[in-house]
């Protein structure tokens, strides 16, 4: 076996033990996960998998991809809260794998496993890889579009644009159109600030767009044939267009928001910025930039300053922009390999302490699931009988 295949097998051995661990002990969750979870299993119960549903009505929030992969696992696992977690930590994993082959590929092997390695023990990449939520997917699909597009840009082989146009195409299966659109910014931009424009019309437009099509077009064409406008009107314009526009938290529309989120969220790495901006001062000179990192320093800013114009803002919006970050953080600590490895370690056991100490007792209790109240109930109530509930709806209690 050689070096890059071992790096990957640790990797994705380790990623997967974190991320799936003690998840049959944590509680499907309000109000998020379990609106994914039972419409997931509502699509599964009607045996049709093209159209969302909960509660017998059809519903646009989301495309289709996440509920293929919670309607997947349950029929790997059963109906459960491994099943239900199970996609979200594999796509953990992956994004690990691919953080590092990119890092590898732009820098050298010891900038892959601490990328890979910094990414992993973000606080907020490991939440995201044990909660039922779509960010997860899309990270790897988003990020990939990326990836393929400097790999060839960087090397001249264009044949690495047809990957950026499947990959946006699964990115907008599962998202929606900011899975093309903010992708294809950030390429556009780069461009821009190169002064490459002729590469622009070397991007494989007409052929890309037909793979594009192809990957993302028959789920959408299939809904708005069987349900027309409805499901324009509903998932373009009030799940996508009116998010970006009207806030729907506006105690959290403000500036400083997403920075709020990075340090939150890169804990226990986020402490590089400061320091790197501290030592940028003491030295009175910015540190040069080569290509490598004038791409990725585009990639994340483009990202976060995207959403901070968004009306709508939520924790898990900027959660793409990490892969970035992790590598730029690696190269910063380059030279700091023993603290890095340290810091991965001591996480590492940390997280596991966390899944069970905090996440599993604190998950089951009745302010975040009502797993335990539907349990009482369950042999009480008949096929037939209606459940009514007072105050703030339960869905974990379906």
């Amino acid at each position: 076996m050689n070096t890059t295949k071992l790096d990957l097998s640790i990797i994705g051995i380790v990623g997967l033990a974190l991320y799936l661990l003690g998840n049959w002990a944590i509680a499907v969750t309000d109000p998020v996960e379990s609106n994914y979870t039972l419409t997931a299993l509502e699509m599964l119960r009607s045996g049709d998998y093209v159209s969302p549903r909960i509660y017998g009505n059809y519903w646009y929030d989301k495309p289709a991809f996440f509920y293929w992969e919670l309607i997947a696992a349950y029929k790997l696992f059963g109906v459960n809260e491994f099943a239900s977690r199970f996609f979200p930590g594999v796509f953990g994993a992956l994004g690990l794998m691919l953080t590092y082959l990119f890092a590898k590929a732009i820098y050298d092997r010891k900038t892959g496993l601490m990328a890979a390695g910094i990414l992993g023990t973000c606080f907020e990449y490991w939440l995201l890889s044990k909660t039922i939520i779509t960010d997860l997917t899309l990270f790897v699909f988003f990020n990939g579009v990326l990836m393929a597009f400097y790999m060839g840009y960087s090397t001249g082989k264009r044949s690495w644009y047809y990957l950026c146009y499947i990959l946006a195409g699964l990115a907008t299966l599962d998202k929606g159109p900011i899975g093309i659109l903010l992708p294809g910014f950030i390429i556009l931009v780069y461009l821009c600030i190169r002064r490459d424009f002729r590469e622009i019309l070397r991007l494989k437009w007409i052929s890309g767009m037909v793979m594009y099509i192809i990957t993302a077009g028959s789920w959408y064409y299939a809904m708005y044939t069987i349900h027309g406008m409805d499901f324009i009107n509903n998932f373009l314009g009030v799940h996508n267009f009116l998010r970006a526009t009207q806030s729907e938290h506006e105690q959290w529309n403000v500036w400083w928001y997403y920075t709020m989120i990075f340090f939150a969220g890169c804990l226990p790495w986020c402490w590089t910025l400061p320091a790197a901006i501290w030592k940028a001062i003491k030295r009175q000179q910015l540190p040069q930039i080569d290509m490598p990192a004038g791409f990725l320093l585009t990639w994340a800013l483009i990202v976060n300053i995207f959403y901070q114009c968004m009306a709508t803002k939520y924790t898990t919006y900027t959660l793409p922009g990490l892969l970035p970050i992790a590598i730029l953080m690696a190269c910063y600590l380059y030279k700091r390999e023993i603290l890095v490895k340290r810091t991965v370690a001591i996480m590492l056991v940390v997280y596991v302490v966390l899944t069970f100490a905090v996440a599993a007792p604190v998950c089951n209790t009745k302010g975040y699931s009502f797993k335990n109240v539907a349990a009482v109930y369950k042999d009480q109530i008949k096929e037939d009988d209606v459940l009514i509930m007072c105050g703030d709806y339960r869905t974990s209690a379906v």
